[in-house]
């Protein structure tokens, strides 16, 4: 018997649309978080990314699960806390924002000539967003290094093409992001989702 909790957790939920579902991706260290932390502070509802939480979380337990010595194992984690951010907020009616979403790993075995296996390419398809993605540009006066990205901006670059393609590729409308003050930014993407 389960729990009416559990009872509320239904995949297919993701299907009806109830809550917009908008994803803001892009280079990496271009200025994302900072963007999705404005847009919460501005009211919104949003979701911070799975691929950090991740690494904390390995580096916290001593975990192998990293992007840099396990990346099929990393992938495979990312896009189960991808898939459940985007059914979380499909309980709720109205606008949700995501730092990346079940979309950047299937990009990222892709790119590294992984194998992808069958369930990502599913997830790509049953777990949809809003048709406009926020698309951060690379942006190399603001990229930095830190525990969770240890990666330098050459190869935050290598990531950005494949990743916009494989958007493309699953029908997203990509918007650019201006290179402006926070502030101006989440206005830009108010404006552009009217709300």
């Amino acid at each position: 018997m389960t729990s009416p909790l559990e009872d509320g957790y239904r995949p297919s939920d993701v299907a009806d649309r109830r809550c917009r579902a908008v994803v803001i991706t892009g280079c990496s260290g271009g200025g994302k978080s900072t963007l999705l932390a404005e847009l919460g502070r501005r009211g919104h509802r949003v979701f911070p990314e799975a691929g950090r939480q991740i690494v904390r979380e390995q580096d916290w337990i001593g975990g192998d699960a990293l992007p840099w010595t396990a990346p099929e194992k990393f992938a495979e984690l990312l896009l189960s806390r991808a898939m459940h951010q985007r059914i979380s907020a499909s309980s709720d009616e109205g606008l949700a924002f995501f730092d990346r979403s079940v979309v950047e790993p299937l990009s990222a075995l892709a790119r590294m000539g992984l194998p992808v296996p069958d369930h990502f390419v599913r997830a790509g398809e049953l777990c949809r967003y809003d048709e406009t993605v926020f698309v951060a540009p690379p942006w190399p006066e603001i990229h930095h290094a830190d525990a969770e990205r240890r990666h330098g901006f050459e190869e935050a670059l290598a990531e950005y093409e494949p990743l916009l393609a494989t958007y493309r590729r699953l029908g997203y409308r990509l918007v650019a992001l201006p290179k402006v003050s926070v502030a101006e930014r989440a206005d830009f993407v108010q404006a552009e989702l009217g709300v």
